[in-house]
């Protein structure tokens, strides 16, 4: 079985003013054994614990499918590592919203690229609401930050309309947008309609 989207470690620390004066204090969101805090939302992709890392797994001919955490968050800083199967999209969404009349998540993702030859991992696509809002043709020293077939750094900053975006400690994404100011955090798996790309990770 081929490996899509493995994540251990997410740490999320919360800014507040004088924040440059204390020492950050990073709090869990996911406790390493299992989906406490988290719920699947839209699609079907299965999610689960795995050896310490949260799993998810391609189904074939479902719609996005989404592992979001039950909590909303402001400002803060996101910290997890990531490893992908090839030629599969991904995304870690953030400052996120549900639809009110179907469920569908919507807002800001932090891209996983499948397609090596563009390399946009780390840039921020809009989703269900606006589309690309910082593709890494405004970035392209950062397009070879991403290391496929390894685990990546991923880290997300968002502090009032200011969201950073860093792959491997590269600066990735500077963007200033305030269309959501908080929201949930949520792991996406991508639909697939492939027979080959069911049962990626």
């Amino acid at each position: 079985m081929k490996r899509l989207f493995l994540i251990c470690g997410l740490f999320v620390v919360f800014p507040f003013a004088h924040l440059h004066a204390q020492k950050e204090k990073w709090n869990n969101l996911f406790n390493g054994k299992d989906l406490t805090g988290w719920k699947v939302v839209n699609g079907k992709a299965k999610y689960e614990v795995t050896d310490g890392m949260i799993v998810g797994t391609c189904v074939k001919d479902s719609p996005n499918s989404f592992l979001a955490t039950e909590k909303e968050y402001g400002d803060f800083i996101l910290e997890v590592q990531v490893k992908i199967d090839e030629g599969i999209n991904s995304g870690i969404q953030f400052r996120s919203l549900q639809r009110a009349d179907d469920g569908r998540v919507n807002g800001y993702q932090m891209e996983v690229d499948h397609r090596k030859e563009r390399a946009w991992s780390g840039g921020i696509y809009d989703e269900s609401r606006r589309g690309w809002l910082y593709p890494l043709e405004l970035n392209p020293s950062a397009k070879t930050a991403f290391k496929w077939g390894d685990w990546n750094t991923y880290r997300i900053e968002c502090i009032g309309s200011v969201i950073r975006t860093y792959v491997n400690d590269t600066p990735v994404a500077y963007l200033v947008d305030n269309a959501s100011l908080k929201g949930i955090i949520a792991l996406q798996v991508h639909s697939v309609y492939r027979p080959e790309d069911e049962g990626k990770k």
